[in-house]
């Protein structure tokens, strides 16, 4: 079973000294009752929420809980809150990934992207920093693994976890290898989920996703830290929109970054001789 998040806000518990523990919070299961009537349409694109109030008497809770669940929505830009309007509806996430994510832990795994994206931009920055040619042949090895994943349209996420694994070892920091440890159920979720929904979508999406890891594998492998952080922020929140955006095969989700403004290419990774 693993470890879950701990719980933040008022009232809620604190974490345990010896690891991470979790009793989901009434807010997250609002978000995912509201998440759910948004996916299947019950809740459309532009609607307009029912005011706090009727929300809390709905679901038998405080007001400030409704809010915290409001608040997620809104950072996820499943929703947009008006001035003096109230709530509505913004974008409808794909039914796939409803149907796809953990049971009773939608949030958290939206979280742990939310924490992966500073965590592993940092971890990138040293790994450029401080990589050596195993490293580089380790996340090599991954990357070619991936593309012959995409290739044969198979699931690739034990490579894919094996890339980042690999970046933080390059950083001969411990404690980043710890921090990527202790929420590896949650990194293994959520990559099983977003290459889950890849495939479901086409191969342009899965393009796209390898494009970005070679991003990162080049930028490490020129040492140029500035660049390998901001393909790695870049490639981790692309990760996340994409489990909450609704995408036709070979469409462009809206709000997807690239570094410099285009889909990274580049050398194939494991070839020519590693920069030094």
């Amino acid at each position: 079973m693993k470890p879950p998040l701990p719980a933040t806000g008022a009232g809620s518990p604190a974490p345990a000294q010896t690891g991470l523990r979790r009793v989901q919070k009434y807010s997250d299961q609002i978000y995912e009752d509201v998440m759910a009537r948004i996916v299947d349409g019950r809740l459309p694109e532009g609607q307009k929420l029912p005011p706090e109030s009727e929300l809390a008497a709905l679901f038998g809770v405080s007001r400030p809980v409704i809010r915290q669940a409001l608040a997620r929505l809104r950072a996820d830009g499943v929703i947009v809150s008006r001035h003096g309007s109230g709530s509505y509806v913004q974008r409808r996430p794909a039914v796939d990934f409803l149907r796809l994510a953990p049971l009773g832990g939608m949030a958290d795994v939206l979280r742990a992207y939310e924490y992966r994206v500073a965590l592993e931009g940092e971890v990138a920055w040293l790994a450029a920093e401080r990589r050596t040619e195993t490293d580089l042949r380790q996340m090599a090895t991954a990357v070619r693994e991936m593309k012959q994943a995409l290739q044969a349209r198979e699931l690739g996420a034990e490579a894919d976890l094996r890339f980042h694994r690999a970046i933080a070892t390059a950083t001969r920091n411990p404690l980043f290898e710890f921090s990527m440890a202790a929420l590896s159920d949650y990194i293994a979720e959520g990559v099983a989920l977003t290459r889950r929904l890849s495939l479901k979508v086409g191969r342009a999406r899965l393009e796209r996703v390898q494009a970005e890891h070679e991003a990162i594998y080049q930028a490490i492998r020129a040492r140029d830290s500035q660049a390998a952080r901001t393909a790695m922020r870049a490639h981790i929140d692309n990760a996340r929109q994409r489990m909450l955006t609704e995408e036709s095969p070979g469409g462009e989700p809206p709000g997807e970054q690239t570094r410099d403004g285009q889909v990274p290419g580049g050398e194939t990774p494991g070839k020519g001789r590693p920069g030094g």
